[in-house]
């Protein structure tokens, strides 16, 4: 349905494909772009303590080097002897190879995720830079610019969204684990004393965020860490796991990294990245608690979450809010100058606020099943009667039912029904 909808195609398909790569067809990237924009509404525009960024995905390899993502960003692998395909120690179940069942492996080692580059005509040591494996570090080494030219006080967060990029050796499950994928996450700056506190504050907005997208809360758990699964930079870690297909898997995640990153920044570069309580004058780095949302991997949450189907229908219910596209006009007979006038006319009074999808292909039948299956959660028909009374035939996605409403009531009906 994924594929056949225009949510997620395999990359470069017509050349065979390239491993744990997709692309967001017309369907998916709206939706991405909708949960993008959610997220930045939910934890940040309606905050008056977190400040967003946009920081580059090339940095100085220094900043790699100082938060020991060089030396520590890695998963433990081994290969198997018979096959010659590599799997990650951690997600083994059992003790054979999952591809072709012998257990017969080379040593365990560890291998850096960072995909590493080059700027610049010269190849040489100097040019390597790295693609950023999270978006962490770029809040990191501009905290102190964003003090010097806002002055926030404690607490705080700075937040953003983008790409990262991983050489990740576990692959399938389509865009739960992929080598380039859409992040969002924000570091959130707190006095030491203060740290469980925010940790469990930043917990329940997670969960409120979750519920905000609709997603069934009967399939959400939170995980806790054991020490020899903890990042480098973590005291603890804790995962809300949804239940996936394939079983309860990391959907979102909330760490305490303490001072390691900012301590780090500040011995390599020289910079003082201490904060100032205005009150007491006091200068200490402060701690921090990461929350992170991995968006490409929460839009395959939205698509299992909302996908059902009996032996009529295959139904996407998903949020109206999140809906690629928030209604479909049908004109009822595409032949038919008088009808197609005036659907075309609503389709683009309401595309002037909000995404509306046209479709005329095919009987009225067709059409529901076909947007049920989009998501899309209201569908708009013109009639003959809509000749005479100025109204159309408004049919709800998921219960089916159907309403006449005034053209002229259209846009305030449909935003009312949003909000």
């Amino acid at each position: 349905m994924a594929k056949r909808r225009g949510f997620i195609f395999p990359g470069s398909e017509i050349y065979g494909g390239l491993a744990n790569t997709y692309d967001y067809g017309p369907l998916g990237v709206e939706l991405l772009r909708n949960l993008r924009n959610l997220w930045w509404e939910f934890f940040v525009t309606r905050r008056e303590n977190i400040y967003g960024l946009e920081t580059s995905v090339l940095m100085n390899p220094k900043v790699w080097e100082a938060s020991g993502h060089v030396a520590g960003f890695t998963d433990t692998v081994k290969e198997c002897k018979n096959c010659h395909q590599r799997s990650r120690v951690d997600l083994l179940e059992g003790d054979n190879c999952p591809h072709c069942g012998v257990n017969n492996w080379t040593e365990p080692k560890k291998f850096n995720l960072l995909f590493e580059t080059k700027v610049g005509i010269e190849v040489a040591e100097k040019s390597r830079v790295y693609l950023r494996g999270e978006t962490a570090q770029g809040m990191f080494v501009d905290f102190k610019q964003v003090l010097d030219t806002f002055s926030p006080r404690l607490p705080f967060g700075l937040a953003q969204s983008g790409k990262c990029f991983r050489n990740e050796i576990t692959q399938g499950q389509q865009v739960f684990r992929t080598l380039e994928f859409d992040l969002a996450e924000f570091e959130f700056y707190v006095k030491e004393s203060e740290w469980e506190k925010w940790f469990e504050y930043w917990q329940k907005e997670m969960e409120a965020f979750a519920a905000f997208l609709g997603i069934d809360k009967k399939k959400l758990r939170w995980r806790k860490h054991a020490k020899e699964e903890l990042s480098h930079y973590s005291k603890r870690t804790e995962d809300l796991e949804y239940e996936f297909p394939f079983g309860f898997k990391e959907w979102f995640g909330c760490a305490y990294r303490t001072d390691f990153d900012l301590k780090n920044h500040m011995e390599k570069s020289g910079t003082d990245l201490r904060y100032t309580d205005p009150d007491t004058h006091e200068k200490f780095i402060p701690h921090v608690i990461e929350p992170t949302f991995g968006l490409s991997r929460t839009l395959l949450v939205l698509l299992i979450d909302a996908y059902h189907e009996d032996k009529d229908r295959v139904v996407l219910s998903l949020a109206p809010k999140l809906a690629p596209y928030k209604a479909a006009v049908f004109p009822l007979l595409s032949n038919k100058p008088e009808l197609t006038k005036i659907a075309r006319q609503v389709f683009a009074d309401l595309s002037k606020s909000m995404a509306v999808r046209w479709d005329d292909n095919g009987n009225i039948g067709k059409r529901y099943r076909r947007q049920d299956e989009a998501g899309t959660p209201w569908c708009i028909t013109v009639d003959f009667d809509s000749l005479k009374d100025q109204a159309v035939t408004v049919r709800d996605r998921d219960s089916m039912k159907q309403e006449r409403i005034k053209i002229s009531k259209l846009t305030e009906c449909f935003h009312e029904k949003i909000s």
